[in-house]
């Protein structure tokens, strides 16, 4: 408040000279009024009417015995301030100034009027009134939550302190009301307290109990403060096998997110900040040195251009082509992990005491088997999932890796738009271990990324406004909280790229189209594989024929010439593709299909192990 007023000094000082011309006539008419007893002539002009000579000669000889010395002072005090001013003028100008405008603004504070006051009225935008329990019991009281008759109301575990950039408060709520009741109110709760949404944050403490409330109030609004920045934005390392620094908390915290072991979703409606969130993640895995970026930016905006340098593979467009080398980098991921497994496997057990699963150890220890993390990142995935071609395949082949790669260092981040149901697979979403959900319109949206049930316990990412870009509900598992990705502008994306890029060539580790090599998204999956892929759901029998066009609609440049033979040709085809696998087609009749036809049993087909 003080350094408001004080930058302002100059243009109080300039109101008050500009007023002191209406000052100055104010205090004249004062003045010149005193001097002639202008208050006494009301008095002797009623004398005057009534013919009373007697009181009207009394009056005006005390007014002449009072206006007479008046007139004198006034003469005497003007005819010094001249001379003063005269002299001083010649003699000190400099001060002499100073006083005319000290004199100007001693006028101008005369010259004030009501509808315009002279002092501009501070108001803070970014810091809001402390929390008291007054506020909190009214507020909690407005949204419905108060004790009944006979039963104890609302009460404080802790007097209200400060929390940080904000105030912390702990209430037992009355019996039988659980905290998930206000986190179904957030909206309501902000409102009756007159504050912005995003600074009322209130969450359960189930080490207490179900019915206590931590109600956190920001003293500022976050949307509105200034930025933190990322830790790594300077300097430093990164390692994907440990939690990268992503963004920070409403009270400041940093917030880690953990990739490895996992796998990443992040859903939003189109400005909610999802690029914000792209770059976090994808330059915190750049910067470890022996982490390989396979990057799909399905939108071709370049957002992630910045570290294209440094990724093995990149991809930017939304052309049929594009979609088909994000699909080819997602098998390729597939026979990374079988390769991995594979050599894992062979290992006995005391060199993977953690299980069988690729570490930090294990990379260092085998450099030569090249089983550093892979992170292959799709924005814009809701392109391939809503694609009438690529649809079944893509979907096929995220959920296998996200349930089966993530523990052989293969990692998949899914970005998207469009968190509806069509765009998001119920296969892929209910698989993925973190979720990160920015603004979305409705609950089906939100649900779809946080997962079944998560707006029904609080977990909200409609409560969040579209103009907090980058901030949204980071779950793993049940549990999630609010967290804003770290703002990293284009331009220092370039500088941490570059930062990165050194990093890899120090360690010899750039590969791929960084070094300028043609990449050769391999594809080891098997027709056993892709029969598992497409297998009806509990049928134990199914029909060659049916089949064929099942593997033709999933992989079409694989099985799309099998069509345009006859039934019985396109079932030898089948036939002959199993062959290797010891795989053999039998005569079945199945009721509710076509009778009898030549098909394969589920039970026919070799383990998922043994295939790969």
């Amino acid at each position: 408040m003080s350094a408001f007023h004080t930058v302002r000094t100059p243009v109080y000082l300039v109101r008050l000279v500009g007023r002191s011309p209406k000052g100055a006539w104010r205090l004249t008419v004062k003045w010149f009024k005193w001097v002639v007893d202008a208050e006494a002539r009301p008095v002797e002009a009623k004398a005057a009417t009534t013919a009373d000579i007697e009181a009207w000669l009394n009056l005006s000889r005390e007014r002449s015995r009072r206006v007479r010395p008046r007139r004198i002072l006034s003469l005497a005090v003007g005819l010094a301030t001249t001379i003063a001013t005269t002299v001083a003028a010649f003699l000190v100008p400099g001060w002499t100034a100073m006083a005319g405008v000290a004199v100007l603004a001693a006028l101008g504070t005369a010259g004030r009027t009501a509808d315009k006051p002279l002092i501009t009225r501070y108001v803070s935008v970014r810091n809001m009134r402390p929390l008291d329990s007054t506020e909190v019991f009214e507020a909690l009281a407005a949204v419905g939550i108060e004790g009944k008759k006979g039963v104890r109301g609302v009460e404080f575990a802790a007097e209200v302190q400060r929390d940080g950039p904000g105030w912390r408060a702990e209430v037992d709520l009355p019996k039988g009301i659980t905290a998930d009741k206000v986190l179904e109110k957030r909206a309501e709760l902000a409102a009756a307290m007159r504050r912005p949404i995003s600074t009322v944050w209130p969450e359960g403490d189930r080490t207490a109990h179900p019915g206590r409330l931590v109600l956190w109030v920001a003293q500022q609004d976050p949307a509105k403060a200034p930025r933190k920045l990322w830790p790594l934005m300077k300097s430093g390392q990164a390692d994907v096998y440990r939690p990268l620094p992503f963004g920070f908390d409403p009270r400041g915290n940093l917030v880690d997110i953990t990739l490895m072991y996992s796998n990443l979703l992040v859903g939003g409606i189109p400005g909610s900040g999802k690029t914000s969130c792209a770059l976090a993640i994808v330059l915190g895995v750049a910067l470890d040195p022996t982490a390989e970026l396979w990057i799909y930016e399905l939108k071709g905006s370049g957002d992630l251009d910045a570290v294209k340098p440094i990724c093995h593979r990149y991809v930017s467009g939304d052309d049929d082509p594009d979609l088909e080398a994000a699909l080819t980098g997602m098998r390729s991921g597939i026979a990374e992990y079988q390769r991995r497994a594979a050599f894992v496997r062979s290992l006995p057990a005391s060199e993977v005491p953690e299980g069988r699963k690729v570490t930090r150890t294990l990379a260092e220890k085998y450099p030569e088997q090249n089983l550093g993390p892979r992170v292959i990142v799709i924005d814009e995935v809701q392109e391939l999932f809503t694609h009438k071609d690529y649809k079944e395949e893509a979907e096929a082949l995220a959920t296998r890796l996200i349930k089966k790669a993530r523990a052989y260092g293969i990692i998949l981040i899914l970005l998207t738009q469009n968190p509806d149901a069509p765009s998001l697979p119920t296969g892929v979403s209910s698989s993925v271990g973190t979720r990160l959900c920015l603004a979305v319109m409705d609950w089906r949206a939100n649900n779809n990324v946080l997962g079944t049930g998560a707006y029904d316990r609080g977990l909200r990412a409609t409560d969040i406004s579209i103009d907090e870009q980058g901030t949204g509900i980071l779950a793993r598992g049940r549990e999630g909280f609010v967290v804003r990705a770290a703002f990293i502008k284009q331009t220092e994306a370039q500088d941490i790229a570059k930062r990165a890029l050194a990093l890899r060539t120090a360690a010899g580790t750039l590969s791929g189209q960084s070094v300028g090599e043609l990449v050769e998204e391999q594809d080891v999956e098997t027709v056993v594989d892709h029969l598992r892929a497409i297998w009806p759901d509990g049928a134990e029998a199914v029909h060659s024929h049916r089949l064929v066009e099942a593997l033709a609609a999933y992989r079409g440049d694989l099985y799309g010439p099998w069509l345009e033979m006859d039934a019985a040709a396109s079932s030898t085809a089948l036939s002959a593709a199993l062959k290797p696998f010891k795989v053999s087609t039998r005569q079945l009749t199945i009721r509710d299909c076509c009778g009898g036809a030549k098909g394969l049993r589920w039970d026919d087909l070799p383990p998922a192990d043994d295939a790969e």
